[in-house]
């Protein structure tokens, strides 16, 4: 049994990796289109989830919309996996129309059913 959680586990730490890498070149919506399960929950911080992966999608096109400049995605540390959960932090800026610069700080704890996003908390500082 320990065997395969292990084996489990290794094939979760490769998706998270794939996604980060997606991330830092700046392809969001690959990942998430890749990735999300269709029922997801997405959470902010503390903020009620977004639920589905359609509606995710839809918000962060909103968001990606409005976007001039992405300067970066750095995973920090990272990731790391126990059971069905990975955890990474990373460090996200970019500039808005507004001419606004944003630096996210941020630790994102996933939880991963049949190679699929189905739970993700972002912890913002």
């Amino acid at each position: 049994m320990e065997t395969v959680i292990k084996e489990l586990e290794q094939q979760l730490l490769t998706k998270a990796n794939e996604v980060t890498a997606l991330l830092a070149e700046g392809k969001f919506i690959e990942a998430m289109e890749e990735y999300l399960d269709d029922d997801v929950q997405l959470f902010e911080g503390n903020n009620p989830a977004k639920i589905g992966k359609e509606f995710c999608l839809a918000e962060e096109k909103k968001l990606l919309d409005t976007v001039e400049a992405f300067h970066g995605y750095k995973v920090i540390s990272g990731p790391a996996v126990k059971n069905n959960t990975t955890f990474y932090e990373a460090v996200m800026e970019f500039r808005t129309n507004d001419g606004v610069e944003h630096k996210f700080e941020q630790v994102v704890r996933t939880t991963w059913e049949n190679g699929k996003i189905v739970n993700e908390r972002y912890y913002h500082a």
